[in-house]
């Protein structure tokens, strides 16, 4: 998912609204007495603030604030009863509120290309958030994750690019349900241990890491399709290069420096 406004253009549904790329620069307070809304994307017009009257909007089910100039967004957002999108990519948002965890009906959310270096923990933060499917959060300058990300048990996809990591939370062994973590140009030096008891784990993109050598244990994954090891500085020790020939030998295609 790239964006909103593709699914908004040419409707003529009142409870959609679509001013991407406007040129607003603020919005209207008109907007605010739209209580009808259930889409609003506002993506692409300089906004450098949202206002609280977000939170009027209560029939809202998904928002498009993203490709804007926002360093923050306003607590009432997550007052809203948002369950198909949350949208805030490429913004200049250093933290997210608190309370995140409110929106436990929200099935997507992505808050990649921000200057976030954390997300909000517990379970009134992204614990909360137990609708969540895919949450992408890469290139911003996380160095580590919450313990809460393992209450999200219907996660099925990752998206951690470009971050600082160097671990993952002991409670990501409980996202059974996960099928695609990327994982890519962070600073792992080990494959992650709680991974290892992901049984529906397909993709696992590690490219551009700092790995020297393989698990056992990866090559028992049940469910590995694809796994992405370029730009990293494996070693040819005996585990790595069983557990490479093992992944190869149960169909897994390996991409390897």
């Amino acid at each position: 998912m790239t964006g909103t406004h593709e699914e908004a253009e040419d409707t003529t549904d009142p409870a959609v609204l679509d001013l991407w790329r406007h040129g607003l620069g603020t919005l209207p307070d008109s907007l605010w007495e739209r209580t009808e809304l259930r889409v609003l994307i506002a993506a692409d017009n300089g906004l450098t603030r949202v206002p609280p009257a977000l939170g009027r909007l209560t029939r809202l089910r998904t928002l498009d604030l993203g490709h804007n100039l926002l360093t923050e967004v306003p607590e009432e957002l997550t007052r809203l009863p948002l369950t198909d999108c949350l949208y805030l990519h490429a913004n200049r948002l250093v933290s997210l509120p608190a309370s995140l965890g409110r929106l436990t009906a929200l099935r997507y959310l992505n808050v990649g290309e921000n200057r976030l270096d954390h997300l909000p923990d517990g379970p009134d933060g992204i614990g909360g958030m137990v609708s969540l499917v895919e949450l992408r959060a890469g290139h911003n300058r996380l160095t580590a994750l919450p313990d809460a990300l393992g209450d999200l048990r219907s996660l099925r996809e990752l998206w951690l690019r470009g971050n600082a990591l160097t671990a993952l939370p002991a409670g990501v062994s409980a996202l059974t349900e996960l099928r695609h973590a990327e994982l890519r140009e962070n600073a792992l030096e080990e494959v992650p241990a709680p991974l290892e008891a992901l049984p529906f784990l397909r993709h696992l993109d590690l490219r551009a890491n700092r790995l020297r050598t393989l698990p056992r244990w990866l090559a028992a994954l049940p469910s590995l399709e694809k796994l992405d090891l370029r730009w990293n500085p494996l070693a040819a020790d005996p585990v790595t290069r069983s557990t490479l020939r093992a992944l190869r030998a149960n169909g897994c295609f390996v991409l390897t420096p």
